[in-house]
């Protein structure tokens, strides 16, 4: 790694190789600002130095360069792998920034006598058979539907599996062949696993061809009842190649659309996959823009920023389409080098590639709509909190504004967890939340839990090692107020910044009372405020985090199921749950659809029971 001050800019760029490498620049505050790869370090990083040529926003940038890093690698793949690591790691403030969110999902195959066809998050092996990845985890179960359908493959787990002696509900409604109880041979179940395979591949004619070729068999050896169950089989896969094949242009079975829409200082980025000849729908991100002054960032900046943070951790397809690059070839070759193998960008696509196009911008446009409208409304609540709370913020501080709310949940003093939740960036932001299991405190006592975990949230801000926010809301009244005040006075920190929201009668919304530590009088807002529907989500985004982590802790503690919380889910209930979908990880994979097939669980319950394990999933 080399280091280069400011003075020495004109004699140190000219020591620089012509290497392939990652460069980065900070200010003089150590701050990055920017991370960017190159085939040759040398003339890409002089570039930024040139008299003309760059953008305004590269202008500025340039302005406040203090320092320079670069790291050489020996391949430009290497290079493409480590600007990634870096700007996750670095989060550079002129870097086009893509948040992760949870991992594409896949449907996984197992490897084993009788496969089981899964839902499945995570890296992949060579052991298991993996399709995908899915836009989203609503398409992996809707074609776990269709092989439960056509080829009645198992979805139970190996506990289940193993132990049943008679066929589970599945298997009574014909969507699976109950190997479990040695109803079918594993000869004849890996036909249908492997009929299943070319079917997500987009073999279909092969699978078609071969069932009416058993049904004439079966037919002319008078086996009519066999022949009837294969016709049957035929004219489901009929429907459901109907239903969901999207007309291909002959060898794209494998094809990712991508389509970026900016307005209005906002990107939208919309994945759209086909994989085995199957539209499999599309997933809108937001790339942060506004954090570099990006006022003058195109498309093709930002469509090069997300293949390459995308393919980064997924496969790529063969054929990438998309309007947005101006260096379709460029773009080309750094994708195929991550692949390993030819990836070939259209960027001018015809025919159906262009109808997919189409449709995926039309997604992003609605997506991005949506965005704007739900932004609109976000600063509004944001800008009436500053106004209600009499807060003196200029630009740069609204744009830094940080809510942090705190919470506290047990259950009669048993498990005693508290909750941090943090509204940054005009949203929530998960990844700062933070738990905090609360020991040597009387059960029950309330203030002192909250007072144990104010203590060790500010502790180090008290020591100069992390900002105090600009707002912290404490879920309580004047007790819990009070108690936080002495908090702040013993750890010499600004009180004003302290607001308690007092639940009103009744607990209902909009009810609530703002009290103050710093002797200001109390507020009552009212349920129209759109500072009190602020507070009100963030306070309620609190309480939910609080007593998910509660009731996992105690269910830990206990040995006791997840379900034991849901109130309408007795014992039977539980038992036909655990046992349809093999234990509590496949619950969480199945859908409310799935639940409520259940027997005695109706849509509603099978919501409830949905919205409560999922509450708890990330925990």
């Amino acid at each position: 790694m080399i280091e280069i001050s400011a003075a020495q800019y004109k004699e140190a760029l000219a020591s620089l190789p012509n290497l392939p490498g990652v460069y980065r620049y900070f200010d003089a505050e150590g701050t990055c600002l920017y991370v960017g790869k190159a085939r040759d370090l040398r003339r890409r990083v002089s570039q930024y130095f040139r008299k003309t040529g760059n953008s305004p926003r590269i202008a500025l940038m340039v302005q406040k360069i203090a320092r320079l890093e670069t790291t050489v690698v020996s391949t430009e793949a290497e290079a493409l792998l480590l600007e990634n690591n870096l700007i996750k790691k670095l989060s550079p403030r002129y870097n086009i920034l893509f948040r992760d969110d949870k991992s594409y999902p896949y449907l996984k195959i197992t490897a084993e006598d009788f496969p089981r066809v899964c839902y499945y998050r995570g890296a992949v092996d060579r052991k298991n058979r993996f399709f995908g990845p899915y836009p989203n985890g609503s398409a992996v179960r809707e074609a776990i539907g269709v092989l439960q359908k056509v080829f009645r493959l198992r979805t139970c787990e190996d506990a289940v599996f193993k132990n049943r002696s008679r066929p589970c509900l599945m298997g009574q409604m014909g969507r699976c062949q109950a190997p479990c109880t040695g109803a079918v041979r594993a000869e004849d179940y890996r036909v249908e696993v492997d009929n299943a395979c070319r079917f997500l591949r987009g073999q279909t004619d092969e699978i078609m061809n071969g069932l009416r070729e058993c049904m004439m068999q079966a037919a002319e050896a008078r086996r009519y009842e066999e022949a009837a169950v294969i016709r049957d089989r035929i004219a489901l896969l009929s429907d459901v190649m109907h239903q969901q094949v999207v007309e291909t242009t002959g060898g794209d079975t494998d094809a990712d659309i991508i389509a970026v829409l900016i307005r209005e200082g906002v990107a939208c980025v919309n994945l759209a996959v086909v994989r085995g000849g199957r539209h499999l729908g599309d997933h809108a991100c937001f790339p942060e823009l506004g954090r570099a002054d990006a006022g003058d960032v195109t498309a093709s900046e930002v469509f090069e920023a997300f293949v390459l943070h995308h393919y980064a951790g997924v496969p790529a397809p063969a054929v990438v389409i998309s309007s947005a690059p101006e260096r379709p070839a460029e773009v080309a070759s750094e994708i195929s080098t991550l692949a390993g193998r030819r990836v070939t960008v259209v960027h001018e696509p015809q025919q159906t590639r262009r109808k997919w196009l189409e449709m995926a911008e039309q997604g992003a446009a609605l997506a991005l709509n949506r965005r704007l409208s739900e932004r609109a409304g976000g600063r509004r609540r944001i800008d009436d909190l500053i106004e209600v709370l009499g807060l003196a913020l200029d630009d740069e501080e609204r744009a830094a504004l940080r809510i942090e709310c705190f919470d506290i949940s047990h259950t009669a003093g048993e498990a005693t967890q508290a909750s941090c939740v943090v509204f940054e960036g005009e949203r929530m932001n998960s990844a700062r939340y933070r738990r905090f299991n609360i020991e040597g405190v009387t059960p029950g006592d309330d203030y002192a839990a909250m007072r144990q975990v104010l203590e060790r949230r500010y502790a180090p801000v008290a020591r100069g090692e992390a900002k105090l926010p600009t707002v912290v809301l404490v879920d309580g009244g004047r007790g819990q107020v009070h108690m936080a005040r002495d908090v702040f006075e013993d750890l010499g920190l600004d009180i004003s910044v302290i607001v308690g929201v007092a639940k009103g009668e009744g607990r209902k919304t909009g009810l609530e009372t703002l009290i103050f530590a710093d002797g200001r009088e109390p507020l009552v807002l009212g349920a129209q405020s759109p500072a009190l529907m602020l507070i009100a989500m963030i306070r309620d985004e609190a309480h939910r985090f609080a007593i998910t982590g509660m009731r996992v802790r105690r269910s830990r503690s206990r040995k006791s199921s997840a379900l034991e919380d849901i109130e309408g889910v007795g014992a039977k209930r539980r038992q036909k749950l655990l046992v349809q979908f093999g234990g509590i990880k496949g619950l969480r994979n199945a859908s409310i659809e799935d639940i409520a097939k259940i027997s005695g669980i109706s849509r509603a319950l099978a919501q409830k029971i949905y919205s409560q394990l999922h509450g708890a999933e990330g925990v």
